[in-house]
């Protein structure tokens, strides 16, 4: 764990320092950025004007504690000991030495040093949110231990609701940071403890930020998880999206640790502008993820790369084959249960998820061998 120059400096002064948690649903939110009039397209997809949410609240530790705030509208939180728990067994906030879950690191078992990472925006219906059941199947299914979720919207949209989808998807084996209260948030969820957790404004849009989680993998670097929702606006509005995400790495992630970006870019070609300055960090280039008919695109009509999972070069070198099934996925797997065969490999998944009302994306898989856990 990387413990932050001011702890150190109040540490050597004798003083007793104690981290709060501003992670789990970030529901206390404060508006403190810049504002837009961007679209974000049709379904229900309509985009606020205002400033960008930020701030911390929402779970509470099981310590005393507050959290800290970082420069550019950036909130982090970090703790020394569990986190408390929601219903079933799910967490409602991120904490250090939490339980990674009883698999392990987890589709790959007890023993396994495979972390497996999911790009997700499946919501459905005219809420942008998970009620209906669809997306939740095909997660279940995927049995991810890192998912990068976007429009993490479920029930009320309170701590209890929230802790409840995220026990669905995980089975109760899930940390989760969720994105401060705004119509579509975007949330990490981790099979794996969350050491520290928080939000970056996007300074394009106002309804959700850039969300991520530092998260204790097996190997001797942590891995920095990021989840982001680029607008549909504009080509030049999504590259300076991945301009200011890159500002706010280059801010706060330590040289060495890996990190996996993941998300709805909604790009409509792999030539983008906003894919061009990204890769001055992370891996863009070909071969890319496909479904079982070798189709890469993954918007509802399967005809442009909205979705993406990224390593940087820590991380990318450690990349392996999906295996769903029997079906291997060499670069990354796309998933749609309409041509996925057969669909029993991604039970509970039903064979038209994938086909859902205002099921706008597919989910996108990468996997990755860290060594012994």
């Amino acid at each position: 764990m990387q413990i932050p120059p001011t702890v150190l400096t109040a540490l050597a002064a004798g003083a007793v320092v104690a981290f709060g948690v501003a992670c789990g649903d970030d529901s206390s939110a404060t508006s403190t950025s810049s504002t837009s009039t961007a679209s974000e397209g049709s379904g229900g997809n309509g985009q606020g004007t205002g400033g960008a949410p930020t701030g911390s609240g929402g779970a509470t530790s099981t310590g005393a504690g507050s959290s800290t705030s970082g420069g550019g509208g950036s909130t982090t939180s970090s703790v020394t000991t569990g986190s408390s728990s929601g219903a079933g067994g799910g967490f409602d906030s991120c904490g250090i030495g939490t339980s990674p879950g009883a698999g392990g690191a987890g589709g790959g078992g007890p023993g396994s040093g495979r972390v497996r990472v999911v790009a997700a925006n499946l919501s459905t219906g005219n809420a942008q949110s998970y009620d209906s059941g669809h997306g939740v199947r095909i997660l279940q299914g995927l049995d991810a231990d890192v998912v990068l979720l976007q429009e993490m919207n479920f029930g009320s949209n309170g701590t209890g609701a929230i802790a409840e989808l995220v026990d669905d998807v995980c089975a109760g084996e899930c940390n989760y940071m969720r994105g401060p209260q705004a119509q579509i948030p975007n949330g990490v969820l981790s099979r794996l403890p969350i050491l520290e957790c928080g939000s970056w404004v996007d300074p394009e849009v106002d309804n959700r930020n850039f969300v991520w989680a530092r998260i204790d993998v097996p190997g001797d670097a942590d891995l920095w998880a990021i989840s982001v929702h680029f607008l549909t606006s504009g080509a030049g509005d999504r590259d300076r999206e991945a301009d200011a995400l890159l500002d706010h790495i280059a801010g706060a992630i330590p040289a060495g640790d890996r990190i996996v970006l993941g998300g709805d870019l909604n790009t409509n070609s792999r030539t983008e502008a906003a894919i061009a300055t990204l890769s001055a960090l992370f891996e863009t280039g070909a071969p890319y993820p496909v479904d079982q008919d070798g189709n890469g695109m993954t918007n509802a009509s399967r005809d442009k790369p909205y979705d993406w999972v990224l390593a940087d070069e820590d991380l990318a070198g450690f990349e392996i084959p999906v295996e769903i099934g029997e079906s291997v996925f060499p670069a990354g797997a796309v998933i749609d249960t309409r041509v996925h065969d057969p669909i029993a490999d991604l039970a509970p998944a039903l064979a038209g998820d994938s086909g859902a009302p205002s099921m706008q994306h597919m989910a996108v898989v990468k996997d990755f061998e860290l060594g012994a856990p």
